[in-house]
């Protein structure tokens, strides 16, 4: 039988008392850093009872603190070797120019910004666990850099708004609503083989403009980013549809101008820009091939996912 030196033991015991005030430290901060999002979906979803200092408010936030901190602390070793093979990649990420400290940082900050303003803040941190779907076939059949997408591409700004002058600084902007035009007058819905999905590149879609949601989402976004636009296709469950970046508040008026008084005056009279503000402020207006102008009205709100293409 081994027997171990009591002083070895004792040597033992004092390095894990040194150890534990630092395991302490971090399952707080992770406490933390977990409960800011889960008390704004708590906070938006209960109707306030207007207590007097918010005090129901503040017995939530205790609550959720020492509910976390319990089962965080139940999960004590394996969260710590987690967290430690974590900041590992999260260091090799800073060094080498992959996902890094600061990127976490920008992406958590941005996801509680946004759940801050958001009706149904749960539905953010949804749409980041869940996965895109056919992420990969979508971003090879956004082909923007093929020649007959860019001179789709090209056709169409020469086709439309070429006579509107004052606006050089939206001359981008105005090209991509040229391309959402020549799209949405000559799309054509059609649905995919029965019992089958089929992604159809955009150099393909340009020979008839025709197809599903999702070909006309990977059509208007390669056209769009061909001419130097920025677009993004939003997954809501069972649609998807694509979206332009317009940029802040101001630029969004400008859009709202050129939209409702100078490009598409029959189509969007007496109706309004419909449009999404990303976790980062930025606002990106609506091009589904239901809308009959840039920003019209959405097909379905709900986001799941995003699929950005800068």
């Amino acid at each position: 039988m081994i027997k171990l030196d009591p002083a070895k033991i004792k040597d033992i015991k004092s390095r894990l008392q040194i150890k534990e005030p630092w395991a302490s430290i971090i399952i707080f901060a992770l406490n933390i850093l977990i409960a800011i999002p889960l008390f704004i979906i708590i906070h938006q979803n209960l109707k306030d009872p207007e207590w007097p200092f918010h005090i129901d408010r503040i017995l939530i936030g205790i609550v959720l603190l020492v509910s976390i901190q319990l089962v965080l602390r139940l999960m004590k070793n394996i969260l710590i070797v987690s967290i430690i093979f974590y900041f590992i990649a999260l260091i090799y990420g800073s060094l080498f120019g992959g996902y890094g400290f600061n990127a976490v940082f920008e992406d958590y900050r941005s996801m509680v910004y946004t759940m801050a303003d958001d009706a149904n803040p749960q539905d953010i941190i949804i749409s980041k666990l869940l996965p895109f779907p056919n992420k990969s076939k979508i971003i090879d059949a956004v082909d923007y850099a093929n020649p007959k997408v860019r001179n789709f591409a090209l056709m169409a700004t020469t086709k439309y708004f070429r006579d509107v002058k004052g606006y050089r600084k939206q001359r981008r902007m105005i090209q991509c609503f040229a391309v959402f035009k020549e799209i949405r007058n000559r799309w054509n819905y059609v649905d995919d083989p029965k019992g089958k999905e089929y992604i159809a590149f955009a150099s393909e879609s340009i020979q008839h403009f025709s197809g599903d949601c999702d070909d006309h989402a990977i059509l208007m976004s390669a056209a769009i980013r061909a001419v130097g636009g920025t677009p993004r296709i939003i997954h809501t469950g069972g649609h998807l549809y694509p979206e332009m970046l317009i940029g802040n508040k101001a630029d969004l008026e400008t859009a709202n101008y050129l939209i409702k008084e100078v490009l598409f005056v029959e189509e969007s009279r007496g109706k309004e820009i419909h449009y999404h503000i990303d976790e980062r402020g930025q606002i990106w207006l609506n091009l589904d091939y239901t809308a009959t102008y840039p920003g019209g009205r959405f097909m379905s709100e709900e986001i799941l996912g995003a699929l950005t293409f800068n």
